[in-house]
């Protein structure tokens, strides 16, 4: 099996970014992986996974990215097709009420299977929790172009967006909840695996009332 693992460039004034840093140190068990840094940058980041998927058949495409804050591991259910960003990103572009693309669908649910995801990392200890929503900055924008990808153009891949919490380093100043890289990075291998060896996800609860 063939698998697409990206993670994105620092942005917001950080130095480092724990979705890339965890992406580079995972390490395949069975399957052979591709990674791919992504700039933060809105139409830029989809160009780059729009070429990367045209130059390999992929059985698996899972993108990660930062959610400073958030305090475990968050496999996103829908990307929405919106852009809306609170910061620019970093080429300083900073759109407001934008479609990701131009007369798409409002919105596309992932292809991972995420309780399942979620269930296989909590049995490791690992804290994680399904997210419904990915925001509207440069997350969201790679989460529904790789949709748009598969759902127009690569119909046999899967593919969906985990949002991973700050480092320890990140998180330090401020007191925000955090992780080790080396275990965002056994979280993502873990999704890997179980997107890899599950078809149908579990049926049980993952809903919120807020």
């Amino acid at each position: 099996m063939d698998v697409l693992l990206t993670g994105f460039e620092p942005f917001g004034g950080e130095v480092t970014n724990p979705s890339w840093d965890a992406v580079d140190a995972v390490r395949p068990d069975g399957y052979r992986l591709t990674k791919l840094r992504l700039p933060c940058v809105f139409g830029d980041s989809i160009a780059a996974l729009r070429a990367a998927l045209a130059a390999r058949a992929y059985d698996l495409v899972v993108c990660a990215g930062q959610a400073g804050g958030r305090v475990g591991i968050t496999p996103e259910r829908v990307a929405v097709n919106l852009d809306d960003a609170r910061i620019p990103d970093n080429a300083g572009a900073r759109p407001i009420d934008e479609p990701v693309v131009p007369g798409g669908p409002a919105a596309y649910f992932t292809g991972l299977p995420v309780k399942a995801c979620v269930a296989a990392l909590r049995a490791e200890g690992i804290p994680a929790s399904v997210s419904h929503s990915a925001g509207t900055f440069v997350c969201n924008h790679v989460f529904y172009g790789l949709m748009h990808l598969i759902a127009t153009e690569h119909p046999d891949v899967r593919g969906g967006f985990v949002h991973v919490p700050f480092s320890p380093e990140q998180a330090e100043a401020g007191g925000h909840p955090s992780l080790p890289v080396t275990t965002t990075a056994r979280a993502l291998e873990l999704v890997i695996r179980t997107a890899l060896t599950t078809s149908t996800d579990l049926r049980t609860t993952a809903g919120v009332l807020h």
